[in-house]
């Protein structure tokens, strides 16, 4: 099965903002080209929120490019064999974090947002990734820091988009 017809499948399951999950159907359905970053009207992203249930809280990296505080994510690549695998691979390379898992159930969230040109906007299918007891992270090429933060100073670090993931992870934990 390829990229593309993973994230189909994984939209068409997910049951929650259905008008957004259907924007993300549509947006595919005419770009065949969609989940790579080439395609300019905007592309599939994956990231997942690294998550520490046992301490209450949550790692985010410092953006390099945006210098904002957000989950751990990104494109995803040809190697890529599911959403749920680039959403790994994403969360780990920009953590250290090895043996990281992902929250069960599929995506937590979808955040569909602007980017600077040449491209439109990410589509972006969020996840949620466990971390492991003592799990020590490690700053990454694409990152400033990363830094742990409580649960309750997320919303004065991190965006609306941030604090709607974190809420949506501990809803389903």
């Amino acid at each position: 099965m390829s990229l593309y017809d993973d994230a189909v499948l994984v939209l068409k399951g997910y049951e929650d903002q259905e008008e957004l999950r259907q924007a993300y159907l549509d947006h595919l359905g005419t770009h065949p080209d969609g989940m790579w970053k080439a395609c300019h009207a905007g592309h599939v992203t994956a990231s997942a929120l690294v998550i520490d249930p046992e301490r209450g809280r949550v790692l985010l990296t410092l953006h390099k490019k945006l210098r904002m505080w957000l989950q751990m994510g990104g494109h995803c690549e040809p190697a890529d064999t599911s959403l749920e695998a680039a959403a790994l691979r994403e969360a780990t390379e920009e953590s250290g974090i090895p043996g990281l898992t992902l929250l069960p159930g599929g995506p937590v969230r979808l955040d569909r947002h602007p980017i600077p040109p040449p491209c439109n906007c990410h589509f972006d299918v969020q996840y949620a990734a466990l971390a492991p007891s003592g799990a020590v992270e490690t700053i990454s090429d694409e990152s400033l820091d990363v830094r742990w933060f409580a649960y309750d100073e997320v919303a004065s670090v991190a965006d609306d988009s941030v604090v709607r993931l974190l809420e949506a992870t501990r809803a389903r934990l």
